[in-house]
């Protein structure tokens, strides 16, 4: 049986990754940021996996690049 991949709203992914909603909707504006996906006009969505690897992706072992 297969699973869809688990979606969460902007409050939520914004909460899952340790920003604030603002923030990520922000990032979203400007190109940055996890991957979305549109639902009609209003509803914007984030796939846990796609946040998960995201945050890999902000991994670091310093502070200076």
């Amino acid at each position: 049986m297969e699973t869809l991949p688990q979606t969460l709203r902007t409050d939520d992914a914004a909460r899952y990754v340790g920003i604030s909603p603002s923030t990520l909707s922000k990032m979203r504006l400007r190109g940055e940021g996890p991957p979305y996906a549109k639902i009609g006009k209003r509803i914007v969505v984030y796939n846990k996996d796609d946040l998960a690897e995201w945050l890999g992706s902000m991994r670091r072992v310093a502070t200076v690049r």
